[in-house]
């Protein structure tokens, strides 16, 4: 029997979403219609979350699980009536805080997802337009700025995870494709040799490989399965003759991707 759950926030509604879609997750036999309502600032918005709560728990024939971050006292009141079932993340977490901090909360509306500080939020930005400028080895030149340079054949996650890394930590990361011209030569190219210590090596199973360049490019050489496996097989050849750290791609999310390679080079994970 499938469940609606709901998300609601007076602010983006992320907090709500991260929170509850990562306890969802643990239930896998459970199908979920997931739904956010953000910017419930007003006693109409509320009012009208609520009809769409209870509109969900009489079409389920069982209570919608409602995930909440709101921080005005009287319009999280307003969404307790709702006829679902409540996991209020500020009146679970925020409380006992208090009483060891010793202080009160500043209850801020959107405080964790807004520009806090300019210079944080700058960083970010800027990154992202690093990873961008530096996707598929554009900008070479700019490798000296560069946190760590992702290296691994065409579509093995170079780049979302450069992307991840950049928004979500303010990391300058770069990514290089590494092609049959760099593959029939011995060795990485000099331009990454130069920033060896920079390097992360990403590979991924032939497989798999396959099947996402087959998306791409449907029935070509570039998608073929011996291809991948070449390309794979000569990748992590270099890898491993330069002893380059490198992860295996194929059952990892990109989130954990990004974690794997921070943890394993030591970069910060910069609270943005």
């Amino acid at each position: 029997m499938g469940r609606t759950a709901f998300f609601v926030s007076d602010g983006t509604g992320i907090t709500a979403e991260t929170l509850g879609n990562s306890l969802l997750s643990q239930f896998e036999g459970i199908p979920f219609r997931r739904v956010t309502i953000p910017y419930i600032d007003t006693a109409e918005k509320a009012a009208a979350a609520v009809a769409r709560i209870n509109t969900a728990t009489q079409e389920d024939g069982a209570s919608a699980i409602v995930f909440d971050t709101i921080v005005n006292v009287d319009i999280r009141d307003a969404i307790s009536r709702a006829q679902g079932y409540m996991v209020d993340v500020f009146a679970t977490f925020l409380k006992p805080l208090e009483q060891q901090l010793g202080v009160e909360s500043s209850y801020t509306v959107g405080k964790c997802h807004s520009i806090n500080e300019f210079s944080r939020y700058h960083r970010r930005i800027e990154s992202v337009n690093y990873a961008l400028d530096n996707d598929d080895g554009g900008r070479q030149q700019q490798y000296d700025k560069a946190d760590i340079i992702l290296v691994g054949v065409s579509r093995c996650g170079k780049t979302p995870t450069c992307l991840y890394m950049a928004l979500q930590f303010g990391v300058h990361a770069a990514n290089y494709p590494l092609t049959m011209d760099d593959l029939v030569n011995p060795g990485l190219p000099d331009i990454l040799m130069q920033h060896k210590k920079k390097i992360y090596g990403l590979t991924i199973d032939p497989f798999q490989l396959s099947a996402i360049r087959h998306e791409r490019r449907a029935n070509s050489q570039y998608s073929s399965l011996s291809q991948c496996e070449l390309e794979v097989r000569e990748a992590e050849k270099r890898f491993k003759a330069e002893g380059i750290t490198f992860i295996n791609t194929t059952t990892f999310s990109i989130e954990e991707i990004a974690t794997r390679i921070m943890d394993d080079v030591g970069l910060d994970r910069r609270q943005l």
